[in-house]
């Protein structure tokens, strides 16, 4: 029932998405992303795993991915070094000043869609969800805050590894126990629907 909900608020934001790219209303989608950022630090980066249209269209692709078992090409280690993230987001904030100061209507929105797709196809899901999208850099400072997010009971895990196979945002990390990285979860609930001993909620 949940991953039915989720599917169907993915299309209706997608397909909201396109309808205010078409009528030039971008900026209405952008005041969704900010309330999204701000309520981050209620219930974390629901919006990357409901809402966001680079990753309702990035998941398909995935799922096509490896049932054709078309292999990935391997992620560069230096790509995984903060400094480009960041950058990353200087570049976009400079980019999104510009459009606003200006007004000139450049495609900073169609770009990053089709740069994630893009990127998904050759490489895992995780070189964007984690290192590249600036909107989950902006989203991961508020995330981290959080009061609800997806947690693991470590007293139920038994250190399977299923959960940290689907994550698209490599978020979970074993210590002693599998954890989930907060700022960095994208609460799409896949690590959820794998587990079989039931002790992944969000929570």
């Amino acid at each position: 029932m949940k991953k039915s909900i989720q599917r169907t608020v993915q299309v209706l934001s997608l397909a909201l998405f396109v309808v205010l790219l078409i009528k030039g209303k971008v900026q209405l989608w952008m005041a969704i992303f900010v309330a999204s950022t701000l309520l981050a630090l209620l219930f974390s980066r629901f919006y990357c795993g409901w809402i966001c249209p680079i990753n309702t269209v990035i998941r398909p692709i995935s799922w096509a991915k490896k049932k054709m078992k078309i292999k990935r090409m391997k992620m560069p280690s230096w790509i995984e070094r903060d400094w480009l993230r960041y950058l990353t987001l200087i570049l976009f904030l400079a980019t999104m000043g510009f459009v606003f100061k200006t007004g000139k209507k450049l495609p900073v929105l169609p770009a990053l869609l089709g740069l994630g797709v893009l990127l998904s196809l050759l490489f895992d899901e995780a070189l964007w969800h984690r290192h590249l999208c600036p909107y989950g850099t902006i989203l991961s400072f508020t995330g981290r805050f959080s009061k609800k997010a997806m947690r693991i009971d470590g007293e139920l895990c038994n250190n399977c590894h299923r959960c940290s196979r689907v994550c698209p945002s490599n978020a979970i990390i074993k210590d002693e126990k599998h954890q989930i990285i907060k700022k960095e979860c994208l609460v799409c609930h896949e690590c959820e629907r794998v587990c079989t001993k039931d002790a992944i909620r969000y929570r």
